[in-house]
């Protein structure tokens, strides 16, 4: 928006025509500080074996181990992480009145072949001195990844480029399963589904079974790689998680899956309904 090799306005001259303050533009956003960081790892940890701990529950959880953290910053650090205890709780608030809640449509539905339900999600992803944070779409029937991106904030951009990868590298489901999360009600990431003729579904609130198998790919991407790595850089963590991604897909046997790869269900299950096609293997 400011160029600052502009040939005939100043800098001062282009942010007053933008009204926007010249302090602005040498802003930098100050990162978390060590002991925050060292906490949402503590959090992350915690959350991904007692995903029904609270605020309360938590901040009690991190005082038994030494840390002297109160409600406030506890809170402040699960939104930043995207953390919500899955507990019901009573509605208090009115949802965002720009994006639109779907219907759950899975409740007795019999999963039976690729691409019948692709679902997706977001995690918290730790590193040495920082963090991101990960999306992945799912097919629901093989538990085989389609895609994923990491990002270093929750705009729904990067969640919407994980949805589009897939969809070009295969093909179209009839459902996609989320949570209610801001980034899957917005525009953007609702408008490529219904372009597609795509059905959405979205989990009841506080409900992470509704969404269990990919709450599962976490957990074990978590305690396999994450836990035993500590990343320093965003391109690290980028390699690292796309080798892991590629041994989940293709050589990770699953027990649910008759001792089979993800890649190898995936493929049998557009065999077996007679609509294989050419698909890049991931």
């Amino acid at each position: 928006m400011i160029n600052p090799d502009h040939a005939t306005l100043s800098i001062v001259r282009q942010c007053a025509l933008l009204n926007i303050a010249r302090s602005s533009l040498y802003y930098k956003k100050t990162g978390e500080s060590a002991l925050n960081l060292t906490l949402m790892q503590e959090i992350d940890r915690a959350f991904t074996d007692w995903p029904f701990f609270g605020v309360r529950q938590m901040r009690r959880y991190l005082v038994s181990l030494g840390y002297c953290v109160g409600n406030k910053r506890v809170r402040r650090l699960m939104r930043l992480m995207g953390l919500m205890a899955v507990y019901q709780k009573p509605r208090t608030s009115i949802p965002d009145m720009y994006g639109k809640r779907y219907p759950y449509l899975l409740r007795d539905l019999t999963i039976k072949r690729s691409n019948q339900v692709w679902c997706a999600d977001i995690t918290y992803i730790p590193m040495r001195k920082g963090f991101l944070y990960l999306v992945a779409i799912m097919d629901w029937y093989s538990r085989k990844v389609l895609s994923w991106r990491l990002s270093n904030s929750l705009d729904a951009d990067f969640c919407v480029c994980a949805l589009e990868e897939a969809l070009a590298k295969y093909d179209i489901p009839d459902i996609f399963n989320t949570d209610q999360g801001s980034q899957f009600t917005s525009f953007a990431f609702t408008d490529t589904l219904h372009a597609k003729g795509i059905r959405i579904s979205m989990d009841g609130r506080g409900r992470w079974l509704d969404n269990v198998f990919i709450e599962r790919l976490w957990r074990s991407l978590k305690y396999e790689h994450i836990y035993l790595n500590a990343y320093e850089t965003g391109s690290q963590a980028r390699d690292g998680i796309g080798k892991w991604m590629t041994f989940y897909n293709q050589i990770r046997p699953h027990s649910s899956l008759a001792g089979k790869t993800p890649n190898n269900w995936y493929y049998e299950g557009l065999l077996e309904t007679g609509v294989a096609q050419q698909c890049l293997a991931g």
